[in-house]
């Protein structure tokens, strides 16, 4: 597979998960990459030296959603150390639930940070750099359109918010030639939501189609996104739940 050989790409939050399957399937398909992560150093580097050990280039770097000087640091550490961006991931996020008269201003305030600020902060200093064919691809979730249980609330808020944001990037960045999307994944099998956790059954309950989804499933979906043949596909939100929200 080489659809991207020659392609540089950035995955926020790549050190496990969905992130690191991202980064993986995307210098796969010749990307060279850049991944960032906080805590998991150890993950990231382990990524990163899978990566090289096909022939890619692969650096991680340390940076915290929350501090949005440290999400541009990240690309231009991208662009210096990779020669470039071609395609951002905004992957990083964080999960928080509980009842809502219980929430904070606090909780609100973080996950906006992370969740939505981040996502903004990251595409805007990448577009800065991209060419014509550049790609920015966030993933955001199936929530942001269907709340199907209660204590989701301020999750599913800053979700739903990802949406205005594509689209709006979507028409301010396509004269450019840069194309803004968002992944929407349901209920999917990583080391967050095991298909073996204690809240699958309830989760399966609601998909049309009763089974997990893989990181290498939407993986695999970013990467056509990511390449020529997903070109067309712009502003728009496309949703891998197996079906909890049809």
């Amino acid at each position: 597979m080489s659809r991207l050989k020659g392609k540089v790409a950035l995955v926020t939050g790549g050190s496990r998960g969905m992130g690191a399957a991202i980064a993986k399937r995307l210098a796969a398909e010749g990307a060279n990459v850049a991944l960032t992560y906080v805590g998991s150093e150890e993950k990231a580097r382990k990524v990163a030296a899978d990566i090289e050990a096909t022939g890619r280039r692969a650096v991680a770097i340390r940076a915290d959603n929350a501090d949005p000087s440290a999400v541009v640091r990240a690309v231009e550490e991208t662009v210096r150390l990779l020669g470039g961006i071609d395609v951002l991931v905004n992957n990083a996020g964080i999960w928080l639930a509980g009842p809502l008269l219980e929430a904070t201003v606090e909780d609100f305030n973080r996950l906006i940070a992370v969740n939505v600020q981040a996502v903004f902060v990251a595409s805007q200093a990448a577009a800065r750099h991209m060419k014509e064919g550049g790609r920015i691809i966030t993933i955001g979730s199936n929530l942001a359109e269907r709340v199907y249980a209660p204590n989701m609330t301020l999750y599913s808020m800053s979700k739903s918010a990802l949406l205005g944001l594509t689209r709006g990037m979507a028409r301010d960045l396509g004269p450019s030639g840069i194309s803004v999307t968002l992944v929407a994944p349901g209920p999917t099998d990583t080391d967050m939501n095991p298909a073996a956790g204690p809240h699958a059954e309830f989760q399966r309950a609601h998909m049309a189609i009763p089974t997990y989804g893989s990181a290498d499933g939407v993986a695999g979906f970013v990467a056509f996104l990511a390449s020529a043949e997903g070109r067309s596909v712009n502003g728009a939100s496309l949703t891998i739940d197996g079906g909890v929200n049809a």
